[in-house]
């Protein structure tokens, strides 16, 4: 099976919280707060895996969590940072918004890629003695490592695609001139997936050329198979787009060209100014030089393409050879395989699916609810048995303008405030 499309989710690791904790030693007096920080959550790394080319390995494991940082120790005790996770993925794999579509990275380029960050660790206490404060009874909470989902959609990296119809010989002509070996029978679509093959070239020029299943019209709206696998053909620099010549299913090879570049242009208007070389299979099973359509074919990709076709036979070989050093001289002209630059800023890449740093206030009765993520994380750091770790809360909520909204909002001297269970009077 082939897979080259799928949703995944991902989280980082939450970092670890700072401890709470002071020196206790026979003959110490006043060891003072020794809490240690807590340790760094594990990333979510994607990792080129050059043997892959498909995403199989996705269609039952979709999500991907990374360890937690340990918490802080007592004695300055660091905690174990969390270990990151790693997601091998082929070459040529996009990383997406699955919302906008947007791209967030292009693993073509650059073998890794950090896409979720682990939370930071926490402070212990040690952190927050003062000479004022010398017994801090509070540390702080490690934040919250990233999570998102992401979209990943292969498109392969190949110089050369081969496009045309079902059954004019695509696969048999990729059979011929590279190592790989698709499978190939006298019906349409026996090609169900693409297929790649490095192929050699005089004077050390290869190239990777790709079959993709056979096209038929209406293509570009989801018929056939070649909805499915036409983004593979995104990257390619150049189009090897094939026909039969002996037209022994009795289609016109003119039309035929036509109405696969119809659909090509179709599904992406760039695809439509690709370069192409025409090649014109099974040239053994036609007399080339007393078959009248085949001088208008002739004439016709003079015309509209600048060049003759190639006459080629996958069955007997014939012109192969002159084919792949054709194509390799015109890839010499051609720019390099397109890398996709990211359409994400990465803030907001690495937000995607959390919250926005807001506070949100709503009355029910008499009662006003606060809530927001910072005001979430901000309580996680709070010992709200200690006198000093209060007076910091509400300095905070003060500094952030929680009060002022409050008092927009209508709130009245006496009223309840509650921010995530806890409960306190509201007083001017």
């Amino acid at each position: 099976m082939f897979i080259d499309r799928v949703t995944i989710n991902i989280k980082a690791g939450d970092g670890g919280n700072g401890a709470i904790s002071f020196h206790r030693e026979k003959y110490v007096a006043a060891g003072g707060p020794d809490g240690g920080d807590g340790g760094r959550g594990g990333n979510v790394v994607f990792r080129v895996d050059e043997g892959a080319n498909t995403l199989l390995a996705f269609r039952y494991k979709r999500k991907f969590h990374a360890t937690p940082g340990e918490n802080g120790k007592g004695n300055k005790m660091h905690g174990k940072n969390g270990e990151d996770v790693v997601v091998l993925v082929p070459p040529g794999t996009l990383l997406k918004d699955p919302a906008t579509g947007k791209i967030i990275f292009d693993m073509s380029r650059d073998r890794e890629y950090i896409a979720a960050k682990g939370g930071r660790g926490g402070w212990g206490n040690r952190h927050f003695a003062t000479p004022t404060r010398q017994i801090p009874r509070f540390a702080k909470n490690g934040t919250k490592g990233e999570e998102m989902e992401i979209l990943l959609e292969l498109k392969m990296l190949a110089d050369v695609g081969l496009v045309g119809f079902p059954s004019v010989g695509k696969s048999s002509i990729l059979s011929r001139i590279s190592a790989a070996k698709p499978k190939i029978a006298a019906y349409h679509f026996t090609t169900l997936s693409p297929n790649l093959g490095v192929v050699s070239a005089s004077g050390g020029r290869g190239f990777v050329a790709a079959d993709i299943p056979g096209l038929i019209e209406g293509a570009s709206e989801g018929l056939g198979l070649g909805h499915e696998f036409l983004r593979h053909v995104d990257r390619c620099r150049l189009i090897l787009h094939v026909v039969d010549i002996s037209a022994e299913e009795g289609r016109d090879p003119i039309e035929d060209v036509k109405t696969i570049n119809e659909e090509l242009a179709k599904y992406s208007p760039a695809l439509a100014t690709r370069p192409q070389l025409i090649v014109a299979n099974k040239c053994d099973a036609v007399l080339i030089e007393e078959e009248p359509y085949v001088k208008d074919f002739e004439a016709y990709v003079l015309e509209n393409f600048g060049t003759a076709p190639y006459y080629v036979s996958a069955a007997t070989g014939e012109g192969l050879d002159a084919l792949v050093a054709a194509t390799a001289e015109k890839l010499e002209e051609l720019p390099p395989i397109t890398v996709y630059e990211s359409e994400l800023e990465r803030e907001e890449s690495a937000t995607l699916g959390a919250g926005e740093r807001k506070t949100e206030i709503r009355r029910e009765g008499d009662i006003f609810y606060v809530e927001g993520e910072w005001i979430y994380n901000l309580m996680g750091q709070i010992n709200f048995s200690d006198y000093e770790s209060m007076n910091f809360f509400q300095r905070i909520l003060q500094k952030q303008g929680v009060f002022d909204m409050l008092k927009a909002a209508g709130i009245e001297d006496g009223q309840t405030v509650n921010l995530y269970d806890f409960e306190f009077e509201f007083v001017y």
